[in-house]
């Protein structure tokens, strides 16, 4: 189990990252903009390292919805393979067959 902070402090940035994208994608499209004049696309360059730095989509953590382990995470289920393994074990995910051979 991961720390309760860790967990915590990536769903303020999710949090973040959801307020600031309409205004993150904005400038991001402004600075890449040959068609503007260069001072338009620096102001917006400063106005961008201006937004907060939990505000960048870079900085979420991909961790487990079950445990908030941070590796080994399958994206398409949302949790690490210690957690499908046993919740697989349990029968709790439906189409999941341990194997044997």
């Amino acid at each position: 189990m991961a720390k309760k902070s860790s967990i915590e402090k990536n769903k303020k940035r999710r949090l973040m990252v959801k307020k600031f994208a309409a205004k993150y994608a904005e400038l991001k499209t402004t600075i890449g903009d040959n068609s503007l004049p260069m001072e338009e696309r620096f102001e917006a360059r400063i106005k961008l390292a201006g937004l907060p730095r939990n505000a960048n989509p870079t900085r979420i953590r991909n961790r487990c919805e079950v445990t908030g382990r941070p590796r080994a995470y399958y994206r398409k289920l949302g949790m690490s393979r210690i957690a499908l393994r046993e919740l697989g074990s349990q029968g709790l995910i439906p189409g999941l067959v341990k194997s044997s051979w």
